[in-house]
């Protein structure tokens, strides 16, 4: 389990990550390279998830991981752009990160 769960929080720091340097490129005007970096980081995402275990399957897997992504870009927003999220956005994190964890480890026949 908690290299699954090492697995979930990589490709979430891919993703977000890749994503952000994408964003810087085309909406704050930074050089082409932080944008070529960000989706260079975004095929490292693509990939991750494919390191799963064999019980996970494709739908299995990114459903667990979107309530992981909901955190984790929360904590971006938190951590990299200063902005603090509101008392609705960590209900709502906390919701998605306990169905994550339903639909990756809850046990099965």
């Amino acid at each position: 389990m908690w290299f699954s769960l090492l697995l979930f929080v990589l490709a979430a720091l891919a993703e977000i990550g890749g994503g952000y340097l994408v964003w810087l490129w085309l909406r704050e005007g930074r050089p082409w390279w932080v944008g070529l970096t960000g989706a260079l980081v975004l095929v490292l995402y693509g990939v991750l998830p494919t390191l799963q275990p064999q019980s996970f399957d494709f739908a299995r897997t990114y459903a667990a991981y979107g309530g992981l992504f909901i955190v984790f870009s929360l904590l971006w927003g938190r951590v990299v752009e200063g902005r603090v999220p509101d008392a609705p956005s960590l209900w709502g994190a906390a919701l998605a990160l306990a169905g994550a964890f339903v639909i990756a480890y809850w046990p099965r026949a």
